[in-house]
């Protein structure tokens, strides 16, 4: 039976710990960090006037949807009030009946059009930039005035031409990608906790 020794098995998560901190290193020479500061500019700014974030992805993506919307629900590392957040993966009812009624490229673009408003954000994640229902949303988020996001790898796919604004991690392995993705996120959500709140612990 074919299997990895202890020693293989140590190797292969050692290399794929090493690609991570290199993807991530690489980021450092692209716009990333400077457009993850945009999108937290953003998001302060639509929460200020009343709005709110919308996050949606498929696969793992989806879970980093979720997870970054609970962020802002929850909170990061300040204890303060919910902030805006929905991921749109999360509603397994509505997931399910839009795709069984019309298709499942459909799935974000129709949530959109119930509960997206001008000056919302809207960040679609796809490690491709390809996946049709992302794209559909992105297209849907802009038509109604939302700030339109997408999270890709490294070749933005059809997300780029649509999203106003595409942040592109340097790498085409997916893993990778989803890594780099929720280290943004991450630093997105301190950033608008930050500037809503400031530093420090604040009662809810």
């Amino acid at each position: 039976m074919a299997g990895l020794t202890h020693d293989e098995a140590v190797r292969v998560a050692r290399t794929r710990l090493e690609e991570s901190i290199a993807s991530k290193q690489a980021m450092l020479d692209t716009d990333c960090v400077e457009q993850a500061a945009v999108v937290a500019g953003r998001l302060v700014m639509a929460i200020r006037a009343g709005g709110k974030a919308v996050f949606f992805g498929n696969g793992g993506s989806s879970m980093d949807a979720g997870h970054l919307a609970a962020e802002l629900l929850g909170r990061f590392y300040i204890d303060r009030p919910a902030l805006p957040a929905i991921s749109l993966p999360d509603n397994t009812a509505t997931m399910t009946a839009i795709g069984n009624d019309y298709s499942y490229d459909e799935v974000f673009a129709r949530q959109l059009l119930g509960i997206a408003r001008a000056g919302d954000v809207v960040v679609g994640l796809s490690t491709s930039g390809n996946s049709e229902n992302v794209v559909r949303a992105l297209q849907t988020g802009r038509q109604l005035g939302a700030f339109t996001v997408a999270m890709t790898g490294a070749s933005g796919g059809r997300a780029e031409g649509v999203a106003e604004l595409c942040i592109k991690v340097p790498s085409n392995d997916t893993p990778r990608i989803q890594e780099a993705c929720l280290h943004l996120g991450h630093s997105i959500c301190e950033l608008v906790e930050e500037s809503l709140f400031g530093k420090g612990s604040h009662p809810l």
